[in-house]
């Protein structure tokens, strides 16, 4: 059975420029560093910071956010401007689109997902029931587990 690993959050971390055509003002500059990545590389997890500045993120795959340090106001497609700061959380799903603008240099800690294809969801949905069935951990007919739905209050 493979060892648990663990990290620093003062990790060194590379640069990993802003798509320029992204960048609505100022000049942030990010970095960026994987700490882990699943087995079927279909997830990863890295450290990421960026200076003030502000930019229009496009979402490709599916990503969770612990923010660590720093100020960010991101405004999503609902028009919603919300503030974060040290411990808080979103999650943006793949094709989300939002303006970032950071107030503060910001540091998170995001765990990312590419989903898999929509015909694939399915039978990946059934093949993971029948291995916990066959495992003993789950009848065929449990629900599974749920999101929680509650996004987090706008802040000024």
């Amino acid at each position: 059975m493979p060892a648990p690993s663990a990290f620093d959050a003062d990790l060194p971390l590379t640069s990993a420029p802003i798509e320029p055509s992204w960048i609505t003002a100022g000049n942030p500059q990010a970095r960026n560093r994987v700490l882990s990545t699943a087995s079927d590389g279909s997830a990863w997890t890295m450290l990421w910071d960026c200076t003030p500045g502000s930019f229009r993120w496009h979402y490709s795959f599916d990503e969770t956010i612990h923010f660590l340090e720093g100020d960010v106001r991101i405004t999503g497609s609902d028009g919603v401007t919300r503030q974060f700061g040290p411990g808080d959380m979103v999650f943006f799903p793949a094709g989300a689109v939002a303006d970032w603008q950071v107030v503060a240099t910001v540091k998170k800690l995001a765990f990312c997902h590419t989903p898999a294809p929509w015909a694939l969801r399915l039978p990946l949905k059934l093949l993971r029931r029948l291995k916990k069935i066959a495992a003993g951990s789950v009848s065929l007919f449990a629900a599974g587990p749920r999101h929680a739905s509650r996004a987090p209050s706008p802040r000024a």
